[in-house]
């Protein structure tokens, strides 16, 4: 990390809602977590007075087998961000450029600062566009799948074309898998390649965020810088523990899928009564407000006990609101307070 740029850095906005009297629908993470959880987690904080096993043989057999990879080839770091700014951190110096879409999550380009780089922005759905001119002289490009705030997923066949474009340019590519969980698509980490850095995050999907458990992937000498650059005893014991039980849980991931998949659809039909909706892989939708005033949109819902994501703090956003898809009950009390009806309860517009 550049010292210099670190003086001059500033934090970028998040969603979470620290009042736990609302109803938060600014974060994407599940309502729900696996069965068991609790009992793994006592036991493993009954044995955090000693250090945990550094090679942590348990959570990276389970990691692998959850993205369908070596074991070797999974990093442990603590959350999906941790493996992002790994990634980064060897292979970024001061004044390298790094291909960093937008709309998308604002943590990309702060940790290309934080190196002491320069972030080149693109918009997300013309990044698999750009040929050897914009590729070549970035040492590092980013593609987050699905996207955040946007939702839609990369094409796989899209994605392994672009990588290979960016092996011809020399240009690491980083994929952020964050949510990709919540889709049937497969991991990156299948293409097995040296350049290609893939990033997952237990976060969303195990509604597990204060956790803070996730890994790298990688391959060749740059899975070897990774696991060289990681710092020592990288997960504690409890994440380590409720981590590898979570990936694991092959039930609870799939009966996430579904639910979010058609909560997402009602959802998607209610709020396009009012509002211009994006297509969504994700557990979010990005609603276009139009000419409704953003912070009165936000502050109505928040009247009513709902908070969500004001997404006009992403780049090239000045009229979008973000909301998370959670459990029915909970989806119909955001619906209200934004003034919408569920489109299949026979009610009328309000």
């Amino acid at each position: 990390m550049d010292p210099e740029s670190i003086r001059t850095a500033e934090r970028v906005p998040h969603g979470g809602e620290p009042d736990r009297e609302l109803l938060d629908f600014s974060a994407n993470t599940n309502p729900r977590t696996p069965d068991g959880v609790d009992d793994v987690y006592a036991a493993a904080l009954a044995e955090s007075r000693r250090y945990p096993d550094d090679n942590y043989p348990d959570y990276r057999n389970a990691a692998a087998a959850f993205v369908g990879c070596d074991p070797d080839r999974a990093i442990p770091t603590p959350g999906g961000l941790a493996a992002i700014r790994l990634a980064m951190e060897v292979t970024l110096e001061p004044g390298d450029e790094a291909l960093v879409p937008y709309p998308s999550f604002g943590e990309y380009a702060r940790e290309v600062r934080l190196q002491g780089a320069r972030p080149r922005f693109v918009r997300y759905d013309d990044l698999f566009e750009v040929g050897p001119t914009v590729l070549e002289p970035c040492a590092l490009a980013v593609v987050c799948t699905p996207n955040n705030p946007t939702g839609d997923a990369a094409d796989p066949s899209a994605l392994a074309a672009f990588a290979d474009r960016c092996a011809d340019a020399g240009t690491t590519l980083l994929v952020d898998e964050a949510f990709l969980g919540y889709t049937e698509l497969p991991s990156a980490a299948g293409l097995e390649r040296d350049h290609v850095v893939v990033a997952r995050s237990l976060t969303k999907l195990f509604g597990l965020p204060g956790l803070r458990a996730g890994f790298a992937v990688a391959s060749g000498q740059r899975r070897d810088r990774l696991e060289t650059a990681r710092r020592a005893w990288s997960l504690g014991t409890p994440a380590a523990r409720v981590g590898a039980h979570c990936l694991r849980r092959d039930e609870f991931v799939r009966e996430t899928r579904e639910r979010v998949a058609r909560e997402r659809e009602r959802m998607r039909a209610a709020l396009e009564r009012q509002f211009d909706v994006h297509p969504s892989d994700a557990p979010y939708l990005l609603c276009d407000v139009g000419d409704s005033d953003v912070s009165r949109v936000i502050a109505d819902a928040r009247a009513d006990g709902v908070a969500i994501r004001d997404a006009t703090t992403f780049r090239g956003l000045d009229s979008h609101v973000r909301v998370a898809v959670k459990d029915r009950a909970s989806n119909d009390r955001l619906l209200a307070a934004l003034g919408v009806r569920d489109a299949d309860d026979g009610g009328t517009d309000e």
